[in-house]
C-alpha cells in the first residue's frame, strides 16, 4: 500500500484529529498487544545486552525506557523502541574502547544530539540514504553478530574482531563444550521450527518459547552452564554517567556515529510501520526528539542506547495495538517482570540468548533484501557495505557504501545511456538521460567510433544538455559533415541542442515545458526539423519513419502486451466515430490494444436496420453483429466531433463531382430532421455558435436511436447486458464530453450521469 504523507509535519495533526478511542476498544487491544510486545521484548533486551558486552540489566532499563519515555513522547504511536540489534557491534566497540561508564555519558550525549536533530526538522534528510546501504549495513552487523554469538553457543568466548571470530571459530568446533552447544543449538532449532508447527503452539512468541523450554531444560537437568548474572538490587537506578577526562574527538565521534545509526534505524523502522496499519501516520521530526529523551534517560540510568526496532514494532501492531499505550504499557510490564521475577532471569543459559541472537544476525541478511537490490542492480553496493561493516566497522563501512554509491553514480551519469547501432553506412547514435561534462569522455569515444562518410541519426532522448556536452555533439556534427557524412539530430522532448545551434537563449532545466509523446504528436510536428534535410524517404514519406519510430521505441514496450492477445481479442467496447484524422479513439479514452473494437466512417452514422440504402454498404451492420453477438461487448459508444465535414455537408451543400459522398450522407438525414425540428442540445449547458456543430449533437443522440432498432442490441440492452453511450469531442479544447441521461445534454467527462440501459 502506497502513501503520499508528509512525515515531517502531519502526523501529529492527522493524530490529534483521529477521534479518541473508547476505553474498552482500547483495552481489548492495546493491553494484551502490549504483553505479547512485552514477552518478546524480554528476551532481546537480555541477548542484545549479552552481545553488545554491556552489563545485562542495562538491556532491560533500556527495553522499560524506550517503551515509556519514547513511547509517550515519540512521533510514531505504533513504533516499538528498545536496544537495537544494529547497535550491538558500535556498542561492542565503544564500552571496550570507553568503559561502561563512559559508555552511558555517549549514550546521554547522542540522545541530545538526536533532540537537535528532531527540532532541526532533518528526520527526512535520513530518508536519502540508499536502501543498498542500508540493508548491507544491517547484513554486516547480522553477520558480525553470528560470528560472534556462535562462539558463545559453542561455549566459548566471542573474540575481539569478526576476523578473528571467523579465524577461531573451527578450533571452537573442535573443542566443543558439550552442555553449552547443547543448550545453544537447542534454542536454535527451536526457533527455526517454532512457524512450522500449529497456530495455536505459535500464539505464544518464538524467542519466549525457546528462552523458556531451554531454561526448563537446563535447570531440570541441572546443567553447569554459564547462567545470567544479575546485581543484587536489581531496580537500584543511583547510577551516574562520566565523562571522560580527555580524549574528546574520539568521544564526539563515537556519540556521532551512535546518534546517526540509532536515528536512521529509527526512521527507516518508522516508515515501515506506517505500511503495516491505517492509524496515525509516523512525525519524524517528533520521533526523533522522543528518541532523543528516551537515550538521556537511557543512559542516565545505566541503560544501552534504544532505537525503534521493527520486530517488536511488527510484533505490536500484528497483535493489534491501536495507540501508543500498548508501547508504553509493554515497558511497565518489563518493570514488573524484573521486580518480581529477577530469579528467572538468572536462570536463563547464556548460551540460550546467544543463540536467540544467532537467530536475530541471520534474519538481519535477508535475502528478500538481496533480490530487490539485485533487481535494481545495487548488489555491489550492498555487498561493498557489508564487507566494510564486518571487517573493519560499522560506522567506516557505512562512509565506504556512501562513497561507493557516489562513484556508482557518476559513473552511471557519465557511461549509461549512450551507444551506438548499425553497420555499413547507416549508423544509430542513441543519448539518453542526463548530459553533462561528466558524460563527455564517453559521448566522445562513441562519437569518434562513427566511421567517415557515414549517415547518422542522432537520437537525443535528454533531460538536460550543457554546455560542455553541446560543445562535443556540435564539434563533432560540424566535423562530420564537412568529411563527407550527413547527420539528422532527432531530438525527443525539449529541443536543447536546436536551440543551442540556433542560439536561443538558454533555458532553466526546471522551467522547461513538457512536450507531447511522439505517439501522440502529429508527423508535421517531430519531423519538421527534417524539413530543410534531404533524406530519402523520411520527408516525403512519413508513415515509413513513423514505423521505423514505433519499431525502435514503442514496440519493445507493447511487444509483451500483444503476445498475450495474439491468440484473440476481447474488447469491452464497441467505438462507431467518424474517420476524420484529428479523433484519436484510443487517446482521447485512455485505451490499448484488444480494449476497443472500433468502426469509423464520414459522420459516425449508423444505417438504420431495413433502410434501402443500407444495402449499399453493410459493413457497419456487420461489425454491430459481430460485435454483439460474438466478441459480446459490454457498451457501445457513438462519438462525434466538432468541426465534422460531413455535418457542415449535411447543413450546406456537397461538393461536386462526389457521388459516393453524396450517397453515403443520406444516412445523414434523420439527423438533419431531428435538428430542424427538434428542441436544442447542450454542450456544457451552452448551445454551440456553428451549426455543424449543433447539428454533431442531435447526430450522435440520432445514431443511438438507430442502434437501439438493431434486434440484438434491444435484447441485450434490455437483459442489462449492454449499455449505450453517447460521446462528442471538441477538437479545440481537447475535451471529452459524455451525454447526461437527465438533461439529454453533452457534460465534460468526469460530471456527467451518463447513460445506462434502457
Amino acid at each position: 500500500m502506497t502513501r503520499n504523507v508528509d512525515h515531517d509535519n502531519k502526523g501529529s495533526e492527522a493524530e490529534r484529529a483521529r477521534p479518541r478511542l473508547p476505553l474498552s476498544t482500547v483495552l481489548r487491544h492495546d493491553v494484551p498487544a502490549s504483553l505479547v510486545v512485552f514477552l518478546v521484548a524480554v528476551p532481546l533486551s537480555l541477548g542484545i545486552a549479552l552481545a553488545s558486552g554491556a552489563p545485562i540489566v542495562a538491556g532491560l532499563i533500556a527495553a522499560i525506557v524506550g517503551g515509556v519515555v519514547a513511547g509517550a513522547l515519540g512521533g510514531a504511536p505504533l513504533q516499538v523502541s528498545g536496544p537495537a540489534a544494529g547497535l550491538t557491534v558500535v556498542m561492542a566497540e565503544t564500552i571496550n574502547q570507553f568503559g561502561w561508564v563512559v559508555t552511558c555519558a555517549i549514550t546521554v550525549a547522542a540522545g541530545a544530539l538526536q533532540v537537535l536533530f528532531g527540532l532541526s526538522r532533518v528526520a527526512r534528510a535520513a530518508l536519502a540514504i540508499s536502501p543498498a546501504i542500508v540493508h548491507g549495513m544491517l547484513a554486516g552487523i547480522g553477520v558480525t553478530i553470528v560470528l560472534g554469538q556462535l562462539h558463545i553457543v559453542l561455549g566459548g568466548e566471542a573474540q575481539s574482531s569478526a576476523i578473528d571470530n571467523v579465524l577461531e571459530l573451527p578450533g571452537q568446533i573442535i573443542d566443543l563444550h558439550d552442555t553449552a552447544a547443547l543448550l545453544g543449538l537447542l534454542t536454535i532449532a527451536l526457533l527455526l521450527l517454532w512457524s512450522r508447527l500449529p497456530a495455536v503452539v505459535r500464539k505464544v512468541p518464538a524467542p519466549l518459547a525457546a528462552i523458556t523450554l531451554v531454561t526448563v531444560l537446563a535447570m531440570v537437568t541441572g546443567a553447569s552452564a554459564e547462567r545470567v548474572d544479575l546485581p543484587s538490587e536489581v531496580m537500584e537506578l543511583s547510577f551516574v554517567p562520566i565523562f571522560p577526562d580527555g580524549g574528546w574527538f574520539d568521544f564526539g565521534v563515537a556519540v556521532l556515529t551512535i546518534a546517526l545509526i540509532a536515528s536512521v534505524e529509527t526512521l527507516l523502522s518508522a516508515v515501515a510501520v506506517d505500511k503495516m496499519h491505517t492509524g496515525p501516520r509516523a512525525n519524524l521530526n517528533r520521533e526523533l526528539v522522543g528518541q532523543g529523551f528516551g537515550n538521556m534517560a537511557s543512559g542516565s540510568l545505566g541503560g544501552l542506547p534504544i532505537a525503534g526496532v521493527i520486530v517488536r514494532s511488527s510484533t505490536n501492531v500484528a497483535a493489534g495495538a491501536r495507540t501508543r499505550l500498548s508501547t508504553i504499557l509493554h515497558g511497565l510490564w518489563i518493570v514488573l517482570f524484573v521486580v518480581a521475577l529477577a530469579g528467572v532471569v538468572e536462570s536463563i543459559p547464556l548460551a540460550a540468548l546467544a543463540g536467540l541472537l544467532v537467530h536475530v544476525g541471520a534474519k538481519l541478511v535477508n535475502m528478500a533484501h538481496i533480490r530487490q537490490v539485485l533487481k535494481h542492480g545495487d548488489l555491489p553496493l550492498y555487498l561493498v557495505t557489508l564487507l566494510g561493516v564486518v571487517v573493519i566497522d560499522l560506522l567506516t563501512g557505512v562512509l565506504i557504501g556512501i562513497a561507493f554509491s557516489l562513484l556508482l553514480m557518476l559513473r552511471r551519469t557519465m557511461w549509461s545511456g549512450i551507444h551506438a547501432e548499425g553497420k555499413g553506412n547507416h549508423r544509430r547514435i542513441v543519448v539518453e538521460g542526463v548530459l553533462t561534462f561528466l558524460s563527455v569522455p564517453r559521448l566522445s569515444t562513441v562519437l569518434n567510433s562513427i566511421p567517415e562518410g557515414s549517415h547518422v541519426t542522432l537520437e537525443l532522448v535528454v533531460d538536460y544538455l550543457d554546455h560542455a556536452s553541446f560543445e562535443c555533439l556540435s564539434n563533432w556534427l560540424d566535423a562530420h559533415e564537412r568529411a563527407g557524412g550527413t547527420v539528422v539530430v532527432d531530438e525527443i522532448g525539449h529541443p536543447w541542442f536546436a536551440n543551442g545551434k540556433s542560439d536561443s537563449p538558454t533555458v532553466r532545466r526546471d522551467a522547461v515545458e513538457p512536450s507531447a509523446p511522439r505517439w501522440l504528436a502529429p508527423w508535421s510536428e517531430w519531423m519538421a526539423k527534417d524539413a530543410d534535410v534531404e533524406i530519402p524517404d523520411q520527408r516525403t514519406e512519413p508513415l515509413r519513419r513513423g514505423t521505423s519510430e514505433f519499431q525502435a521505441r514503442t514496440a519493445p514496450l507493447v511487444q509483451e502486451t500483444l503476445s498475450r492477445l495474439a491468440s484473440g481479442q476481447q474488447p469491452h467496447t464497441l467505438f462507431i466515430t467518424c474517420a476524420d484524422a484529428r479523433i484519436v479513439p484510443n487517446v482521447i479514452t485512455t485505451s490499448g490494444p484488444g480494449d476497443l473494437f472500433t468502426v469509423r466512417n464520414v459522420g459516425n452514422f449508423v444505417p438504420e436496420p431495413g433502410d434501402e440504402t443500407a444495402a449499399d454498404d453493410a459493413s457497419v451492420g456487420a461489425s454491430i453483429e459481430y460485435a454483439v453477438s460474438v466478441l459480446r461487448v459490454r457498451e457501445i459508444v457513438v462519438c462525434g466531433h466538432s468541426s465534422c465535414g460531413a455535418m457542415k455537408a449535411l447543413v450546406g451543400d456537397v461538393p461536386d463531382g462526389m457521388p459516393s459522398l453524396e450517397r453515403w450522407l443520406r444516412h445523414g438525414e434523420p439527423s438533419r430532421r431531428r435538428y430542424a425540428t427538434a428542441g436544442t442540445v447542450t454542450l456544457d449547458g451552452q448551445v454551440p455558435d456553428l451549426p455543424g456543430d449543433r447539428l454533431a449533437l442531435h447526430n450522435v443522440l440520432q445514431q443511438l436511436d438507430h442502434l437501439r432498432r438493431y434486434p440484438i442490441i434491444a435484447e441485450a440492452e434490455s437483459r442489462g447486458e449492454l449499455r449505450l453511450t453517447g460521446m462528442y469531442f471538441d477538437v479545440g479544447n481537447a475535451q471529452v464530453h459524455l451525454l447526461d441521461a437527465d438533461s439529454s445534454g453533452f457534460e465534460p467527462a468526469g460530471t456527467e450521469r451518463p447513460v445506462r440501459t434502457g
